[in-house]
């Protein structure tokens, strides 16, 4: 093999990442991905028909047009289109209008009636504060350049949903919306930081957007693999890594693994002490994910429902935080809090002429192998009656076959890890990118910032890299 300055383990958006920040500062580099395709959470694939294009993991992407590294990147320019639907987020219910997020704060608050003010004043804000906190709120922690102005954020973001939804809020709409946008923290309503996962992803769908690639998340991955092999970095896919001892030299390894897979590769190269460590990492809920092929739309009660990318279907804030509160205690629920895509609406691409698509998971307890597909689809009927007539093909995704998919998602937490505020900064260990072997890194989203497409957990862990082996 010829000699690299450095090897990237994983093909995933941080692996990339990490890869082209090394191959910009003029190190040779190469990338080994397990699988035959690269992307990791990040691949499209025709589960379910011919012609049908559905995401494997991530659908929606706030974080990807959210992230200050993507934007120094020219990924229009190696095929990347974003498409930004009419509304970024609908949140129906049984008796009343559906609570629609559009770009504009102003469009949204006053959509919410008697909590119009309110919402000005806790989502606005942080939108107003953005361009000042997202350096702090997209990378490990660390020392602020506008203070002030991250101090003003956290005084609301560090208590639980629940709190925040109803200190700050009136009506059953605003709260419902509240709780939907914070459950995708994968943790309970009432545990902290919810509430900052609400503040953050509420105020990216008006600063960015909640947007999603033309022609399925694939996209993403390809360009930020293109781009890397025009600065003369390699990727060599179906090439699993079982050993670190086996790979040619290099002064720099950078892993896209989570705790779990990182110990099966390098344990016997980690001192005792940093192992027990990595072992004591805590993994989340699973998720229940469905595809479908439909023969049309779905058929909304309310239509404003379908100029929404991204539709939160729970109900209330306290059906939600039951749903939710009963997965974390290791139980399922009839009236799961299902997460729903409909790009298709917005993206031919996605099917076929008079197609359509549709995207969904449920939260499960860890390592679960339950079907969830029928408390899924009653949920969706709930809201949108007559789905099912509209089914030609389904295909499901356990959480143990999440895992068999992807090692990194042990017990198929797609989220690679507990986002409570421990893990949040204790991620995985405070050494974060660093492992007590020299030379050897974690990139993956199992460091700072975490979850999330956004590449910045790969551009944080390549610099450190970079300014230790200079």
């Amino acid at each position: 093999m010829a000699a690299h300055d450095a090897i990237v383990i994983g093909a995933g958006p941080n692996g990339l990442s990490a890869a082209i920040v090394l191959a910009r500062a003029g190190r040779k580099v190469i990338v080994y991905e397990a699988q035959a395709a690269i992307g990791g959470g990040c691949k499209s694939e025709p589960l379910t028909l011919p012609g049908f294009v559905h995401d494997v993991c991530s659908a929606i992407h706030p974080m990807a047009v959210a992230s200050p590294f993507f934007r120094t990147l020219p990924l229009r320019d190696h095929g990347l289109e974003w498409i930004e639907p009419s509304a970024m987020l609908a949140h129906p219910f049984d008796d009343r209008p559906a609570a629609i997020v559009e770009r504009s704060v102003e469009r949204t608050a006053a959509g919410l009636g008697e909590d119009e003010a309110a919402y000005r004043r806790t989502i606005g804000s942080v939108v107003d504060a953005w361009p000042l906190i997202e350096d702090a709120l997209l990378g490990p922690p660390r020392l602020s350049r506008h203070p002030l102005a991250l101090a003003r954020f956290g005084v609301t973001a560090l208590q639980s949903a629940e709190r925040l939804a109803r200190r700050r809020f009136r009506g059953e709409r605003a709260r419902a919306l509240v709780a939907g946008i914070a459950a995708h923290s994968m943790v309970t309503l009432d545990m902290v930081p919810s509430g900052a996962i609400a503040l953050v992803l509420g105020a990216v769908a008006h600063a960015k957007g909640w947007p999603f690639p033309r022609g399925g998340s694939q996209r993403l991955s390809d360009a930020l693999a293109s781009y890397l092999r025009s600065l003369g970095g390699e990727i060599v896919t179906g090439t699993p890594v079982t050993a670190i001892e086996d790979l040619p030299p290099a002064n720099i390894i950078l892993c896209d693994l989570s705790p779990r897979p990182l110990l099966r590769i390098a344990g016997r190269v980690l001192p005792d002490a940093y192992k027990r460590k990595l072992q004591r990492y805590r993994y989340g809920m699973g998720v229940f994910k469905v595809d479908w092929a439909l023969a049309a739309p779905i058929p909304w009660k309310d239509r404003a429902v379908a100029r929404a990318g991204t539709v939160h279907l729970g109900g209330t804030l306290e059906e939600i935080a039951t749903s939710e509160g009963a997965v974390w205690e290791g139980h399922t629920t009839d009236r799961p809090f299902v997460l729903l895509a409909q790009q298709s609406l917005f993206d031919p691409s996605r099917a076929p002429a008079g197609g359509q698509t549709a995207w969904a998971y449920c939260h499960v307890p860890h390592g679960s192998t339950e079907d969830m597909l029928p408390a899924i689809e009653a949920q969706i009927e709930r809201f949108a009656p007559g789905f099912g007539d509209r089914i030609l093909a389904s295909h499901v995704i356990t959480s143990a076959d999440f895992e068999r998919r992807n090692p990194n998602l042990v017990g198929g937490d797609i989220a690679m890890g507990i986002t409570d505020l421990r893990q949040m900064i204790v991620r995985p260990t405070l050494r974060w990118y660093r492992t007590p072997r020299r030379g050897l890194y974690i990139c993956s989203a199992a460091t700072p910032p975490g979850v999330g497409v956004h590449g910045m957990c790969g551009y944080f862990a390549a610099r450190a890299a970079l300014r230790d082996n200079r």
